[in-house]
């Protein structure tokens, strides 16, 4: 959100933008999660580090995006320890201990295998927090079941994050192209992250 005021002068303006985002903060709370040129990434990060938990990621469909935009945060290698993108069924297997039996059930882009994704990020990077992001960026390899933009993103939590082990999935359906799903599949894990935080 960007607040723009008219006024007579630039401390009358100030006066109106703090009442403003006064008013703003009280309706929104939480949902807000920094102001000027603060990131998400960045107040996660930081939430991170204050907290002194750690972080692993495993990614399908966003590509490497959500890493990206973590290691593009100064000091996020205090919170930040690994991140593995895992295309093929074979290495989310091999990398990260999904059970064949799952993907065979559920398929590669259901709940269940973001979760042993989230899961498996989390034991591979030693990590407190695990995510997990599976899905379809199209423009193929849809059907009338799984469609283009179905994305099923986990987090899993444990060691200082949480006292016993859990992990939670939902899931997504992103419109738009190849990029932009990926795009919106980085940008509402790390909200979820951000949620779990809270």
């Amino acid at each position: 959100m960007r607040i723009t005021v008219k006024a007579a002068n630039e401390s009358a303006a100030d006066a109106m933008i703090e009442e403003t985002e006064s008013k703003l903060r009280e309706r929104l709370g939480a949902d807000i999660y920094g102001a000027d040129d603060e990131t998400l990434e960045q107040t996660l990060v930081q939430t991170l580090i204050e907290r002194g938990l750690t972080i692993g990621l495993a990614e399908s469909c966003a590509g490497g995006l959500i890493a990206d935009r973590i290691t593009d945060t100064p000091g996020c290698s205090a919170a930040f320890l690994a991140g593995v993108i895992s295309y093929s069924n074979e290495s989310k297997t091999r990398l990260l201990g999904v059970s064949e039996d799952i993907l065979k059930q559920h398929g590669a882009v259901s709940g269940q295998v973001a979760e042993a994704m989230a899961q498996g990020a989390r034991r591979a990077a030693g990590s407190d927090i695990g995510i997990g992001v599976t899905g379809i960026a199209g423009p193929g390899g849809g059907s009338e079941q799984k469609p283009v933009g179905l994305v099923y993103i986990a987090v899993s939590m444990g060691g200082k994050a949480s006292p016993t082990e859990r992990t939670r999935s939902q899931e997504f359906r992103f419109s738009g192209d190849r990029r932009h799903i990926k795009q919106r599949a980085a940008q509402a894990a790390l909200v979820m992250l951000r949620s779990e935080l809270l």
